[in-house]
C-alpha cells in the first residue's frame, strides 16, 4: 500500500509557548507532500522532521490569521534559495492572495520558479485541487475570519495483478499493465480467462480531513463522515467553554463529538490553549465521548489506514 502520512509540524495556538510551534502540518500522499498550515518557525520544523523542501507539490492555508500563516513568505523564499523550479500552488481565503503577493514582490525578488495563488470560497464545500492520485475538497468552518478546512481524498486504485494467477495462465510480463487495466487474457489453447480470476481488489481509498479553527458545528460530520482519520482543533478543554464560545474555537469534547458523530476511524487533537501545562485533561475528555482519540504533537507522524 502506498504511504499516506501526516506529519506534525505545529500544533499550538496563537500565543507562543516553549512547547508547542503553531499550526502546519504536511500530509504525505503516494510519496507527494502537501503542507496544511504555515505557522511562524515551519521550515525550522521542516528540518528537524527531516520533510524535503522540494518535494512539496502545494500549500493550503486555512485561513489568515498569523499562527496559520505568517511563515508563508520565508518558506517561498527558502524554496527560492534552494533552486526550485517547479511552480508552487497556494490555495487559501481570497483575502491572502494580496497578502503572498506583496510579500513575494517585497521579499522574495529572483524566485526562479512561480508562485499562483489560488483564491478559495471558504464558504463552500467543493473540490480545489486534484491529481491524478488525490483530491483535495474544501470544508466550510465557522470562525471570526473566513476560514475552511481540508478534505484529502485518495483516488480508487487499480486491481492488484495476482501473479500466482497469471504465471499459472502464462501472461506475459508485458501484458501484465493491461491487466490491471481491466483486460482479460486468452491462452494458447483458446481458454479466456477473466480479469477478475487474475486480479485481486484494490486497496479502499483512504482520506484524511483537516478542520481548522472553528467553533463547534454541529452539521460538520455530514461532510467528514467515514474519513479514516480526522484532525478537528481542540483549543480547550470544557472548563472553558465560555473562551470557546467568546473566540470560535471548540472544546475537546466538541471535537469528539464531531468525530463521534462522522464515525471515522481516528480523531486527532490539536491548537491547543497556551494556557495548559500538558494537555492531559483535554485527551481524557475527548476519549470520554470519542475513545480512538489521540494527543498531536511535533515531530509525529500519523499513518492514515
Amino acid at each position: 500500500m502506498e504511504p499516506f502520512k501526516i506529519h506534525i509540524l505545529g500544533c499550538g495556538s496563537a500565543l507562543p509557548t516553549l512547547r508547542h510551534n503553531p499550526s502546519s502540518q504536511v500530509v504525505e500522499v503516494r510519496e507527494k507532500l502537501f503542507m496544511v498550515d504555515c505557522g511562524e518557525g515551519t521550515q525550522l520544523q521542516l528540518r528537524r522532521c527531516r520533510v524535503k523542501f522540494n518535494r512539496l507539490q502545494a500549500v493550503f492555508i486555512s485561513h489568515i490569521h498569523g499562527d496559520h500563516c505568517f511563515g508563508l513568505p520565508g518558506l517561498i523564499s527558502t524554496l527560492g534559495m534552494l533552486g526550485r523550479t517547479a511552480p508552487l500552488s497556494i490555495y487559501g481565503p481570497k483575502e491572502l492572495g494580496p497578502v503572498v503577493d506583496k510579500a513575494v514582490n517585497i521579499f522574495c525578488h529572483d524566485l526562479g520558479y512561480e508562485v499562483t495563488y489560488h483564491d478559495v470560497d471558504t464558504s463552500a464545500h467543493q473540490v480545489i485541487f486534484q491529481d491524478r492520485s488525490i483530491t483535495v475538497e474544501s470544508v466550510p468552518l465557522s470562525h471570526r475570519v473566513p476560514c475552511c478546512g481540508f478534505l484529502f481524498r485518495e483516488k480508487r486504485s487499480k486491481p492488484h495483478v495476482n501473479r500466482e494467477m497469471t504465471d499459472y495462465y502464462g501472461v506475459p510480463v508485458d501484458y501484465l499493465p493491461l491487466i490491471r487495466q481491466g483486460f482479460d487474457w486468452t491462452t494458447a489453447a483458446g481458454e479466456k480467462i477473466p480479469n477478475d480470476k487474475l486480479t485481486t481488489p484494490p486497496d479502499p481509498p483512504r482520506s484524511y480531513a483537516y478542520c481548522s479553527d472553528t467553533r463547534y458545528l454541529p452539521d460538520l460530520h455530514k461532510m467528514v463522515e467515514g474519513v479514516n482519520v480526522l484532525y478537528h482543533e481542540s483549543t480547550y478543554a470544557s472548563d472553558h467553554q465560555d473562551f470557546a464560545d467568546t473566540y470560535f474555537h471548540s472544546t475537546a469534547a466538541q471535537a469528539a463529538s464531531v468525530a463521534r458523530d462522522a464515525h471515522v476511524g481516528q480523531l486527532l487533537l490539536g491548537h491547543y490553549s497556551a494556557r495548559y501545562e500538558d494537555e492531559t485533561r483535554i485527551l481524557l475528555e475527548a476519549r470520554e465521548v470519542f475513545p480512538n482519540s489521540m494527543l498531536t504533537e511535533e515531530g509525529m507522524i500519523v499513518d492514515v489506514k
